[in-house]
């Protein structure tokens, strides 16, 4: 018998009321602001009034290098949260929120899949509670006072020819990359060159998720710089004078998201960066009110942990004075087949030698884990094509490398398909870590960025071209060096080219294109090779399998 959809899965489940979800956790009526019965947010004061209590424990569950199609990593720390219920251990799972743009795109939601998914999904992948909605208008204000600013004399003299900030749309569209603005005579504003980014690569929306609390995010909004004037100099929002009035779009955003997975464990759902061009974690608020309120905190940052983890470790955690415990590695049959040379075309056809193949990506992830100071434990996500003797490549391997490691199918078991991965974990977090960033703060910004691509990435040097370095040159006179490096590359290689599967070819150098400050959100970000911050939809849009009927009921939504 097929298993249902996800939809027709997450249509089926019962829902207990959002209010029950919170009063498990401690919170009171007057905690949280309903959105409808089963989502709501989560006041600020909350986390005024536990500041003293005791943290838990936060569990980074992480994955392979994932192929294109993504390896199940959200699914299983979905699963992970239900089983460690099912054990009884007070926990909540902390996730991003999706992206409408990969959501009508190529991958589809983000909410988990089977029975170990977030709910309501529906509302979820789509509007949620308007977070995306209140960054998107937040970041186009800004523009349009910048545009004004200009067009109204430039008093500000910001040079036409050195504007950082565009417009963002959380829908992809090739042809908005890049646009000429500015058109249609003297009423028509001045003439210059720009383009339209995704909501969720917005400076913003990495302010949203960075941010420790309200005030916190008011202050970084003004160190957003938008452009430079005539001299060279940064043109700061605050300059604009635009920050109270953005603050005012973000006052509800900037509170965590309480959600359910289908078994009524409780979800913080909150921050939406993606993690290829941004830091791609969910919001420090979320994060670290889960670790008051909870014993384990299981957190999922983007992609794979040479990406997600690593930026967690080195600059969300840094930020946010957070100690995490452990990784949880996700890896897939497909992923190390796919990094051992087997073309997507015979991703399903058994392949022993081709995981094996694959291995050594693996051993380099958790090598990345160790690198931090935190333990790691391997989980195997099962999928239908995997062969008995695929998988026990994988298990043989982690046995001979003393690797934790357990096989799960909560997609299939929800929170019971994950009970020997869940007592692993238990088993590991009795044990002590060591968590530490990789580099110190003060090191050059060309050294961070090295470190980063010969440890994390096992290339053999990095190669910063032109561009980059006349933009490191104007970094460092503007001091902006001491801040964390914030890595825009490729998720699905160890390099900037996504053909490159496997460990990096020898003597492979990384190029750097280009560098730029995002001052508010507190990082430089480093551009390797050629990264789009506007998506485009693929050949088949997974838009175009969607539909809702007469009585609401939505299909198609994945």
């Amino acid at each position: 018998m097929a298993l249902p959809t996800k939809i027709e899965i997450a249509q089926s489940a019962k829902l207990k009321p959002i209010t029950e979800i919170a009063a498990s956790l401690g919170l009171n009526p007057d905690d949280i602001e309903l959105y409808g019965k089963y989502k709501a947010k989560i006041n600020l004061d909350v986390y005024k009034r536990l500041k003293d209590k005791p943290d838990g424990k936060i569990i980074i569950v992480t994955a392979v290098t994932p192929t294109k199609f993504g390896e199940g990593k959200t699914t299983m720390a979905i699963g992970l949260a239900e089983s460690l219920g099912k054990l009884g251990k007070k926990n909540i799972v902390v996730l991003r929120e999706p992206s409408l743009g990969p959501v009508f795109g190529i991958k589809g939601g983000a909410c988990g899949a089977g029975y170990a998914q977030v709910l309501p999904m529906e509302d979820i992948n789509l509007h949620f509670t308007g977070d995306l909605h209140a960054i998107t208008s937040a970041h186009d204000l800004l523009t349009s006072m910048m545009e004004n600013s200009i067009y109204r004399g430039n008093e500000l003299d910001i040079s036409l020819h050195d504007i950082l900030w565009k417009r963002v749309l959380d829908i992809e569209s090739r042809d908005l990359r890049d646009i000429v603005i500015g058109l249609g005579g003297k009423n028509g504003g001045v003439p210059h060159q720009s383009g339209f980014e995704i909501t969720t690569a917005s400076e913003i929306a990495a302010i949203h998720a960075i941010s420790s609390d309200f005030n916190d995010m008011k202050r970084r909004l003004g160190e957003i710089t938008v452009a430079y004037n005539g001299k060279g100099e940064p043109v700061k929002a605050a300059q604009l004078n635009a920050v109270g009035a953005m603050a005012l779009l973000l006052k509800d955003a900037v509170k965590p998201n309480l959600v359910q997975t289908i078994e009524n464990t409780p979800a913080f759902i909150h921050g939406g960066p993606f993690a290829n061009i941004a830091h791609g974690c969910p919001s420090l608020v979320s994060t670290k009110l889960a670790l008051k309120l909870v014993d384990y905190v299981v957190l999922e940052p983007g992609f794979g942990a040479d990406l997600g983890m690593e930026k967690f470790c080195d600059i969300a955690a840094r930020v946010g004075n957070l100690k995490p415990h452990m990784a949880v590695i996700v890896a897939t049959i497909k992923a190390l087949k796919r990094h051992g040379g087997v073309k997507y075309k015979d991703i399903d056809q058994p392949s022993p030698e081709g995981v094996k193949k694959g291995l050594p990506v693996l051993g380099k992830e958790v090598e990345n884990a160790r690198k931090f100071g935190i333990r790691v434990v391997v989980c195997m996500n099962h999928f239908l094509s995997d062969t008995q003797a695929e998988i026990d490549v994988v298990l043989n391997w982690c046995k001979e490398q003393k690797v934790p490691a357990a096989f799960t199918d909560t997609v299939l078991k929800g929170g019971a398909g994950g009970l020997e991965l869940a007592n692993l974990v238990l088993e590991e977090l009795k044990k002590p870590s060591d968590y530490h960033p990789l580099y110190p703060l003060d090191m050059p910004v060309e050294e961070k960025i090295r470190k980063i691509a010969k440890e994390i990435y096992g290339v053999a040097d990095i190669d910063m071209l032109p561009e980059a370095r006349s933009a490191l040159r104007k970094i460092e006179k503007l001091g902006f060096d001491k801040l964390p490096i914030c890595m825009a590359k490729t998720p699905l290689s160890l390099t900037d080219n996504e053909n490159i599967v496997g460990l990096p070819p020898t003597g492979y150098k990384l190029p750097i294109v280009n560098l730029k400050p995002s001052t508010g959100a507190g990082f430089v970000v480093a551009y390797c090779g050629d990264i789009n911050t506007m998506p485009a939809l693929p050949t088949r849009p997974a838009a175009e399998d969607m539909d809702i009927d007469e009585n609401g009921i939505i299909k198609g939504l994945a």
